[in-house]
């Protein structure tokens, strides 16, 4: 008895050191990208990580063994302690991997326990296990000694929605094999599940289709491509690249590994011109064609009045289907003009045969591109595969059970779910990633743009919320030829995509999202992903303060690092201001502030402040701006600052209804001249302005006008860019300016989507 009692003082006490030993080692933290759904901390001993350590899978799953493996590669790599792989789940000191039901809806989410003796991982299916792994991984500190705390937990997690994609453009650009599977990695460790593989379009056709050998054998190469410094010049360089349907195969399979679905898009009728390149009987013109050398979009599309282009469709789907083993095809459906099918014999027989008429704002060629769709969504489905497309299968009258990708604006997701639609929300102006200017900011504003973006609109009933099947963010690649720039401009949005797509929007916090992604940027580090560091840059925020008649100025950084100012224009030192809370202006000054430390300064923020008599008074709109454009709302017009040729910034208020805005300058003010700021970018559907006119008023109620006057409609040839209009008439004193800048009432026939509204964005109305 006294030799039992002995030992259990022993024990006690070398249990007692072991958890004071152990206290100073680095801890995990599970507030990770994304935010699980449920962290309670245990009370108890924490779960030491070592070399000893083991991760055990169930006897006999193969699926389950490949994914320890993942996990010990994961932990070597984050921390550089290697761990061992083992068959059966008992045991103490393991990491378990255990297939069993856990509380949830979600087949992808798992229970993650984790105590002293034991980390047990728990999920109902292989993909829930795979997320929980992910959970563990990025919970990880960066630095360690050897050994690794986790502390007692109970974690409980499972995904906001079913698709969490994120695309890649390979017509454009082709990328190796090998960068496909780091993209794929990327993707995986974002916890998302989805990678939209782009495999055709105009400028190269990159999958190998047996059928059709020259697809490859000559729709694959152009004879040049653009350059990238703006200029309109070529290289004078051949490019080109496809995959065999083996690479394709192996990609699937590595993608699996990673419960990644890949998503094959093959667009049509549009963009295809380099298939019609290689087969020029499927176009209106019969050609000769050749492989795009140039980006938008081009009016050579298949014939659709040809019977064999609907042949070559089904023909290419059919491989397609049998190779991929996707529940979705994505088909395309975007971008087709319908010049060639106007004056194509083949097109306008078709249409007399099947009675189509222009009618309900549709032209008979409208019909052509809808029945084309609706077969080839026919032959898909009756493969027993479901149909994506972009948005603009809605205008074509496609079945609801084609799920649309709603990329031209948010309001196209809420046309399409209201119709009964299943829609993946894929905007361009918050998740096109390709947009450099949606990427460079400044600060944390392209991320907090990603983060911000609401993936169910409030607009939208019960039923329609329920099509939300999820969201997607894209790169396309006309820009884009290496590794290092897709991955720079893809990260660290990703990981608010990431976010949005898991964690449940009572969960969305920005400030305590840039702090879990300050720790995440390490692991990208160890993997050598590149990514853009404007995140790092300083973030400044304003507020218009109309009552003091002042702009209060915030500034912040990721990692909370000291941040030095002056306002009279020098450079910041440590000698400058620190700043220390937000400060005032009431003046025109410029700006300058900078993060200086001992490791690093970064680059100097400046603002130009321009205050005239308008600046930081009560204002208002008669309509407000367009939802995804509103920003800070009308005080943006009159705080001060201009922005630059990016409308995304936050600066452009972007408005589909005349701007009509009223300006109380509080007392009887002089006044000579109004000036109203235009943002241009025709191709983005952002028009001039077609009006001006300036009215005031005494009481605010009863205006009367002071001057007008009218600008022409812009040319295609027309450059884009930032417009100045103004208006100047006899000095008049008043108290209230009322300044409405008209919209252009529908793009012009020469643009890409005739017809439809246009943009007006304006950053800035000044009255002196």
């Amino acid at each position: 008895m006294k030799h039992t009692l002995q030992m259990l003082v022993m024990l006690a006490a070398l249990a007692f050191f072991s958890c004071t030993g152990h206290k100073d080692l680095p801890a995990a933290d599970y507030h990770i990208v994304p935010l699980p759904h449920s962290i309670q901390t245990e009370k108890g001993a924490p779960f030491i990580l070592h070399s000893s350590t083991q991760i055990g899978y169930p006897t006999g799953n193969e699926k389950l063994r490949q994914t320890a493996g993942l996990l010990a590669d994961y932990i070597q790599k984050a921390t550089g302690i290697q761990v061992s792989v083992t068959e059966g789940t008992t045991g103490s000191g393991k990491i378990s991997l255990i297939l069993e039901k856990t509380p949830g809806d979600s087949p992808e989410g798992y229970l993650l326990k984790i105590d002293h003796e034991n980390i047990t991982l728990k999920a109902g299916s292989e993909a829930g296990i795979f997320y929980g792994i992910q959970t563990l991984r990025k919970s990880l500190p960066e630095e360690n000694e050897g050994k690794i705390r986790l502390p007692a937990a109970t974690i409980k997690d499972e995904p906001r929605f079913t698709y969490r994609g994120m695309h890649l453009d390979v017509g454009r650009h082709f990328f190796t094999t090998d960068f496909i599977k780091e993209y794929i990695d990327l993707i995986a460790l974002h916890n998302l599940n989805v990678f939209h593989w782009h495999l055709t379009d105009d400028q190269g056709w990159r999958i190998e289709i047996k059928k059709y050998p020259r697809l490859t054998g000559i729709g694959s190469k152009r004879k040049e491509s653009l350059l990238n410094d703006g200029s309109g010049r070529s290289d004078g360089k051949p490019y080109g690249g496809f995959y065999t349907q083996e690479e394709v195969r192996d990609i699937i399979e590595y993608a699996s590994q990673r419960h990644v679905t890949v998503i094959p898009e093959i667009d049509l009728p549009g963009h295809i011109t380099a298939a019609l390149a290689a087969y020029p009987e499927l176009g209106c013109t019969g050609g000769p064609y050749e492989v795009a050398t140039t980006y938008g979009v081009h009016k050579d599309v298949l014939c659709i009045g040809n019977a064999e282009s609907l042949e070559f469709a089904r023909n290419v789907l059919s491989e397609i289907i049998d190779l991929f083993p996707s529940p979705y095809i994505h088909v395309g459906g975007d971008e087709c003009p319908r010049d060639r099918w106007e004056t194509c014999p083949k097109c306008q027989r078709l249409i007399r045969e099947m009675h189509w008429k222009d009618s309900d704002g549709h032209k008979a060629e409208d019909r052509l591109q809808s029945y084309f769709m609706n077969e080839i969504t026919k032959f898909v489905q009756d493969k027993g595969r479901k149909v994506i497309g972009w948005d603009e299968v809605v205008d074509e009258g496609l079945s609801p059970d084609v799920t649309v990708m709603a990329w031209r604006g948010t309001d196209k997701g809420v046309k399409a779910a209201e119709a009964g639609h299943d829609v993946i929300m894929t905007p361009a102006g918050i998740t096109y990633f390709s947009d450099r200017k949606l990427n460079e900011l400044g600060g944390d504003r392209g991320v907090r743009r990603v983060y911000g973006f609401k993936v169910v609109p409030d607009s939208l009933s019960p039923d329609a919320a329920r099509h939300i099947k999820g969201i997607q963010a894209c790169l396309w690649t006309e820009g884009i030829t290496t590794r290092e720039q897709a991955e720079r401009l893809i990260l660290p949005r990703l990981a608010a995509v990431s976010e949005l797509g898991w964690a449940d929007p009572g969960q969305h916090d920005f400030e305590a999202f840039m702090e879990r992604l300050y720790r995440l940027i390490p692991l990208y580090d160890k993997s050598h992903y590149p990514y853009s560091r404007h995140v790092f840059q300083i973030t400044e925020k304003y507020r218009a303060d109309t009552t003091k008649g002042k702009l209060e100025v915030s500034l912040s950084t990721i990692g909370d690092r000291p941040v030095y100012y002056t306002l009279d224009g020098s450079q910041p030192t440590t000698k400058s201001l620190r700043y220390t809370q937000p400060f005032s202006i009431d003046r025109s000054c410029r700006l300058k502030a900078a993060v200086i430390t001992d490791k690093d300064t970064s680059v100097v923020f400046e603002e130009q402040i321009n205050v005239n008599k308008a600046t930081f008074k009560p204002s208002r709109l008669a309509d407000a701006p367009h939802p995804d454009y509103t920003f800070d709302g009308v005080t943006t017009l009159t705080d001060g600052m201009y922005g630059n040729t990016n409308y995304n910034t936050g600066r452009w208020l972007g408005f589909l209804k005349d701007m009509d805005l009223t300006i109380d300058l509080k007392t009887p003010t002089p006044v000579s001249t109004v000036s109203v700021r235009v943002n241009v970018s025709k191709g983005a559907a952002v028009m001039d302005a077609t009006g001006l006119e300036v009215q005031c008023s005494d009481d605010g109620k009863n205006f009367r006008k002071l001057a007008s006057e009218s600008y022409r409609i812009l040319n295609k040839q027309d450059k884009d860019g930032i417009y100045t209009h103004r208006l100047s008439f006899p000095e008049t004193r008043t108290r209230f300016i009322r300044v409405i800048a008209k919209v252009t009432p529908k793009l012009p026939a020469w643009h890409t989507w005739p017809g439809d509204p246009a943009f007006l964005f304006v950053d800035e109305v000044s009255v002196e």
